[in-house]
């Protein structure tokens, strides 16, 4: 073997030695197929991740179960979901903390009904879509609560959000919690209009970061620089919007790989800033509303016997260190 060969295997080993280091020392982060996550690509693309000093692997893991018990698992290290979701994957000896907040559903979601049911209130005995163990339960049962009721006083149909939209339109049930563009295609049926959407019930359905308390204490400067590169990410998607679309629809992908239609889902929502995060996070002295909606959402699953850790009140999951 020529000293040359020997310096270009040399070099080859040391490089993929590198790249498989580089590897083992991102954090994976675990997201769905949804418009609020796109900023993650071009903190990604543009290199704001690394300028914070942090190395990002992102994954889109679409089953909610598998997603969060990899990270139970420490399989992934960050996941982002619906901040109502977390607290029935927790387990004893798992303790998790939500550090960043990313965006607010602003008229995304809702609920779509016939044109005679007036309020929430009026759905009590009439025939309700939503999937079960999902955030469509949740939305639902807190609207339910508001008026004084409970999932027992609807009937309940289990589907998923789009099959529930499907169903409505079909006129095979009075009404279905769901998301657009299912929301404003039921409404467009003649015996159809929207109930309520999430943009009457701000921070009822936000989207959260959350990582084991183990990942918090031992990647704590790696995820503060995550969080100042989402901030990055939000500048300059309003600075640069079509390239940021562009972005973050091919980052995303799926039903959303279209720019325009990645911008047109977009609408339905509000991405949070550092800002937006400090008043929605509040203090233990002034609790924000996420406070509001993550007891809201331990009180609904208990009742539904989805919670496994008991004693569970959401002073244990926000934190707002990684925002200061």
């Amino acid at each position: 073997m020529t000293n040359n060969l020997k310096t270009l295997l040399l070099a080859s080993a040391l490089t993929t030695a590198s790249t498989l280091a580089a590897q083992a020392d991102a954090l994976k982060l675990a997201h769905s197929t949804w418009v609020g996550y796109g900023p993650f690509y071009i903190a990604q693309e543009m290199g704001f991740f690394e300028e914070e000093g942090v190395e990002i692997e992102l994954s889109i893991m679409e089953n909610t179960p598998l997603k969060m018990g990899a990270l139970m698992a420490g399989r992934v290290d960050i996941v982002a979901s619906t901040a109502d979701e977390f607290p029935t994957y927790m387990r004893d000896g798992k303790p998790l903390s939500y550090i960043l907040a990313v965006d607010n559903s602003d008229g995304g979601d809702g609920v779509v009904s016939n044109i005679d049911i007036e309020t929430v209130a009026d759905l009590a005995g009439k025939s309700v879509a939503f999937e079960e163990g999902s955030v469509s339960q949740f939305f639902i049962n807190a609207l339910l609560r508001r008026e004084g009721l409970t999932q027992d006083d609807i009937e309940m149909v289990n589907m998923t959000a789009t099959d529930a939209g499907v169903a409505f339109s079909a006129g095979r049930v009075d009404a279905a919690v769901t998301w657009e563009p299912h929301l404003s295609q039921g409404a467009a049926m003649d015996h159809g209009k929207i109930l309520v959407n999430s943009s009457e019930t701000p921070g009822l359905i936000v989207d959260v970061v959350a990582v084991l308390d183990s990942t918090a204490n031992e990647h704590r400067e790696e995820l503060e620089g995550f969080v100042r590169a989402w901030q990055k990410a939000l500048d300059y998607l309003e600075s640069n919007p079509d390239e940021s679309y562009q972005i973050m629809a091919d980052g995303v992908g799926g039903w959303l790989e279209d720019p325009a239609e990645f911008q047109a889902a977009a609408t339905g929502i509000e991405y949070l800033t550092i800002d937006r995060n400090l008043e929605m996070f509040g203090t233990p002295v002034a609790p924000g509303i996420l406070t509001e909606t993550v007891e809201n959402a331990i009180a609904i699953w208990s009742d539904l016997d989805r919670i496994k850790v008991d004693g569970l009140s959401s002073a244990d999951l926000i934190d707002t260190s990684f925002l200061q």
